[in-house]
C-alpha cells in the first residue's frame, strides 16, 4: 500500500520557491540564521533527483524544519489569499501548487524514517508535530478568503479555456476545500479544528503504542525443542533476535502486524503455536501503557462527530464521497455479496483441515492457531506441495532482480542499476537507478525489506520526492516490507506470499515512477484509495506469469530452475486456501466499515464487545478464520489513511482481476500491452475521473466475474469447444 502521509494537502503541494520568504518570516539573530543554514532541509538536496541527504540529517533537524516549513507555507498562502488582484488560475491554483516545498521536503523524509527506522526521539516528535500539522492544514482549507478565490475560479472553469489537467486540478482543489469543511460556519470550523487536532494526536499515539506492543508481544522461548519445525535457519534467526534483545540463550519469534503469523505454518508444537497466536491476538490489549483500545475508541468517536459536523450520516459517508464507491452502501453491498461464497469456501477448507487433524489422531477441534500448520498438511496431501520445497527457489535478491525488475523490463522497457553512493537511513536499504526504455533515467528506487523492532508492521510504498513538471521534480520512490532477516551468511529465502508482496509494492512503485503530471496534487499515486491499490494488485499477476516465473524461480544453491513438476503442483494449488484469504480480508474490511458507520449520537464503544458484535452482524464471526486485523492492531485504519477504506483492497482486486482478463484476451504481457497500460493507466495519476479512466482503457466497466473465478469462489467456465 502507499503509506499514508503526515500531511495531506501539503504532501502534494511540492514547491520550487525561494527561501527569501523564509528569511522574512523567520527573522532572528545571526546565530540562529547560521544554525538554520546548516539544517539539511534548508535548501533542496543537491543529490541526484533531490534524494534526501540521510548522511547529514540528524534527529534534531526535523523539528526546526517542520516549524520553518509551516511558517514559510503560511506566508505563501496568506499572500495568495490577500492578493488584491482578481483570482486567476495562475495566481491562485498554480500558486498553491508551488507552495510548501520546505514542509514537503521534511515531511516526506520524516515519514520514511519514522515509519521504517524510528526511535524515541522521532516518536516523541511524531506525537508533538501531528496536531500542529493538522492545525496547519486546517488553516489552509478553512481560510475563507482563500476559499472564495478557489470558488470563483471553480465557477468560471468552463470559460477559462483550461487544458484537461488544469481543469481537473481546479475541480480537485474546490472539492478538497469543501470536503475539508470550507463551507462550514465559523463556529463549526472551530469545532472541526479541535476534533482534527485531537484525532491527529491520538493517531500518532496509536502508531507508537502499537509498535511497542508488537515488540513486547514477541514470543520468547527458552526450550529450543519448542520451535521444532522452524528449521535450522529459522531457529538461528530466533536465537539471533534473542541476542539482539539481550536475552542470550533464549529464542525470540517477532510478530508481524497481521493476525496470522508466518511461523505458525512451520511450528509443530501446538502449545507453542497457541502461545504465538495469542501473543499476537492480544498484543495491544494487555491493560498496560501500550494498550490501544481506549485510544482507538476515542478516535472512532471523534470521527463520528466529524462526519456529522461535515453534514454526513457517518464518517464513512464523508470519507467515501470522493472515492470510486462514492457511498458506504455501495462498498457494503459489494462486500456483502462476496461473504456467502467466501464463507462457504472457508467452511469447506475447514472441513478438510479438521479431517486431517482427525486422521492424524489430533483429538482436538480446529482453532485459528492450527490453520496454517494443518492447511499446509492438507495442501501437501491434495497437491503433494510443501512450502519448504518452494522457498529455496525464492531468494530475495533473485526475486527482485530477475523477477520484479525483469517483469518491468518485459512490460515497460525499464532497466535497473544498483548504486552504492547515495546515503540511506539504515544499512539494509538499497538504491537503484531506474532507466526508461529510451535510455533516460526517470527516477530512483529505494527498497528496505527486512523486519526491525523499530519498523512499523506491514509493507508499503511512498515517495521521498514526488513528480511534477511544474516544479521540475522526478520521482524518488521507496518500498518497505518486513521479511525475516537471515543470520549472516544465510540466504534470505521467501515464502510465495512474500514474493507476492514484493511484486505488489513494486506495482505501487511503477505507478509512482510513471507519473507524468504537471501538477503535484494530481501526480502518480495521489488517487482515490479504491483505485490506488489497483496497479499494485495487478502487478502481482506477473509473479506467476510463466516467462517471468521461469526467470527468477531458481534454486539459491544450484541456480537450477524450479522443476516442471513442482511448478505444475503450484499451479494446481493456485486457489488453495483462497476461501480463508478472502474471508479474513472481508472480515477486516467489514469491521473497518462497522467502526466508521457509527452515528454521532453513539457513545464511545467498548472495543471488545463492539468488535464481537460487528463480526456477528457481518456474518464473519468464524472462530477458526479470524479477521486479518483486530481493531486493536488495525494500523491501516487508526494510524494510516485507510479509515473506511480497507474495502479498497477487495474493490481493487476486482479491477486487477478484470484487467488481467483483458491482458489474457489480448496476447498477454507483451510490450505493446504494457505500453498501452502505462499510457492509459499508470502514467495518468488523478488527471481524469478514475472510473472513466478504467473504462477508457478496458473498453467497458469492470465486472466481478474474473475476481470470483481467480479467487476460487466460482468455477471457471469451460473453454468453448471448436465447431467443425
Amino acid at each position: 500500500m502507499p503509506r499514508s502521509r503526515v500531511l495531506t494537502m501539503t504532501m502534494h503541494l511540492l514547491l520550487a520557491s525561494s527561501l527569501s520568504m523564509l528569511a522574512d518570516a523567520n527573522a532572528g539573530t545571526a546565530a540562529s540564521s547560521m544554525l538554520w543554514a546548516r539544517n539539511p532541509f534548508a535548501a533542496p538536496s543537491t543529490l541526484p533527483f533531490q534524494a534526501p541527504p540521510f548522511d547529514k540529517i540528524k534527529d534534531a533537524d526535523y523539528k526546526p524544519a517542520f516549524e520553518a516549513g509551516m511558517r514559510e507555507q503560511m506566508v505563501e498562502i496568506q499572500a495568495i489569499a490577500n492578493n488584491k488582484q482578481a483570482p486567476t488560475f495562475d495566481n491562485t491554483i498554480v500558486a498553491m501548487e508551488k507552495s510548501g516545498q520546505l514542509l514537503t521536503r521534511v515531511g516526506l523524509a520524516f515519514n520514511g524514517v519514522s515509519g521504517a527506522n524510528t526511535n524515541p526521539v522521532l516518536q516523541k516528535l511524531q506525537e508533538e508535530i501531528a496536531p500542529k500539522l493538522a492545525a496547519h492544514q486546517d488553516a489552509i482549507y478553512l481560510d475563507p478568503k482563500l476559499f472564495v478565490r478557489v470558488e470563483v475560479i471553480y465557477n468560471q472553469r468552463d470559460a477559462l479555456n483550461l487544458d484537461a489537467e488544469s481543469k481537473r486540478l481546479v475541480e480537485y482543489d474546490y472539492h478538497e476545500f469543501v470536503h475539508a469543511g470550507a463551507k462550514l460556519s465559523d463556529a463549526n470550523k472551530a469545532m472541526l479544528k479541535k476534533l482534527n487536532e485531537e484525532e491527529s494526536t491520538l493517531s500518532a499515539q496509536f502508531v507508537n503504542k502499537l509498535l511497542a506492543a508488537g515488540k513486547t508481544g514477541a514470543l520468547v522461548v527458552e526450550d529450543k525443542a519448542k520451535l521444532a519445525g522452524m528449521g535450522d535457519a529459522g531457529i538461528a534467526a530466533a536465537a539471533q533476535k534473542g541476542k539482539e534483545r539481550k536475552l542470550d540463550g533464549k529464542y525470540v519469534v517477532p510478530l508481524r502486524n497481521t493476525t496470522q503469523q508466518p511461523a505458525l505454518q512451520m511450528l509443530t508444537d501446538r502449545a507453542t503455536r497457541k502461545a504465538l497466536f495469542e501473543n499476537g491476538w492480544t498484543r495491544a490489549e494487555k491493560g498496560d501503557a501500550n494498550d490501544t483500545r481506549d485510544t482507538l475508541a476515542r478516535i472512532a468517536w471523534i470521527r463520528a462527530q466529524k462526519g456529522k459536523l461535515l453534514g454526513f450520516d457517518s464518517y464513512a459517508a464523508w470519507k467515501l464521497e470522493d472515492q470510486m464507491a462514492k457511498m458506504p452502501a455501495t462498498a457494503l453491498k459489494f462486500m456483502n455479496d462476496l461473504v456467502p461464497a467466501a464463507t462457504a469456501k472457508v467452511a469447506a477448507e475447514a472441513g478438510d483441515i479438521q479431517a486431517m487433524i482427525d486422521k492424524n489422531g489430533g483429538g482436538f477441534k480446529l482453532e485459528p492457531w492450527d490453520w496454517l500448520s494443518y492447511s499446509e498438511q492438507v495442501r501437501k496431501a491434495k497437491y503433494d506441495l510443501d512450502e519448504k520445497e518452494i522457498e529455496p527457489y525464492f531468494e530475495l535478491d533473485n526475486v527482485l532482480k530477475n523477477g520484479v525488475f525483469y517483469a518491468a523490463n518485459q512490460l515497460y522497457g525499464l532497466t535497473f542499476t544498483e548504486r552504492k553512493d547515495l546515503p540511506v537511513y539504515q544499512p539494509d536499504v538499497r538504491v537503484f537507478n531506474v532507466i526508461d526504455k529510451d535510455g533516460k533515467q526517470i527516477g530512483l528506487f529505494y527498497c528496505d525489506y527486512f523486519k526491525r523492532d523499530n519498523k512499523n508492521g506491514g509493507a508499503w510504498m511512498d515517495n521521498f520526492v514526488g513528480q511534477s513538471k511544474l516544479l521540475g521534480t522526478r520521482p524518488v520512490i521507496y518500498n518497505v516490507a518486513n521479511f525475516a532477516k537471515p543470520v549472516d551468511g544465510q540466504p534470505a529465502l521467501l515464502s510465495f506470499d512474500d514474493v507476492i508482496t514484493i511484486f505488489h509494492e513494486f506495482g505501487h512503485g511503477v505507478h509512482g515512477l510513471f507519473a507524468d503530471q504537471r501538477y503535484p496534487s494530481l501526480s502518480g499515486t495521489a488517487t482515490a484509495r479504491d483505485f490506488v491499490e489497483f496497479p499494485s494488485q495487478f502487478n502481482e499477476y506477473w509473479a506467476t506469469d510463466p516467462k517471468v516465473f521461469a526467470n527468477y524461480a531458481k534454486h539459491y544453491k544450484t541456480g537450477e530452475p524450479m522443476p516442471a513438476e513442482l511448478v505444475r503442483k503450484m499451479k494446481n494449488a493456485r486457489t488453495f486456501n483462497k476461501g480463508y484469504d478472502m474471508t479474513e480480508l472481508l472480515s477486516a474490511a467489514l469491521l473497518d466499515m462497522s467502526w466508521h458507520t457509527l452515528g454521532a449520537d453513539t457513545p464511545k464503544q467498548d472495543v471488545d464487545s463492539f468488535e464481537a458484535d460487528a463480526l456477528r452482524k457481518n456474518h464473519t464471526d468464524i472462530s477458526y478464520a479470524p479477521p486479518r486485523y483486530r481493531s486493536s492492531y488495525f494500523l491501516h485504519i487508526w494510524g494510516n489513511d485507510y479509515a473506511a477504506g480497507y474495502y479498497a483492497y477487495l474493490w481493487t482486486q476486482m479491477l486487477a482481476d478484470d484487467a488481467f482478463a483483458w491482458f489474457k484476451e489480448n496476447g498477454g504481457p507483451t510490450r505493446a500491452n504494457g505500453d498501452r497500460f502505462r499510457a492509459m493507466i499508470l502514467s495518468r495519476g488523478n488527471t481524469q475521473d478514475l472510473a472513466q479512466l478504467y473504462k477508457d482503457w478496458r473498453g467497458r466497466e469492470p465486472t466481478v466475474e474474473a475476481m470470483l473465478v481467480n479467487r476460487g469462489l466460482k468455477e471457471e467456465p469451460p473453454a468453448p469447444t471448436e465447431q467443425h
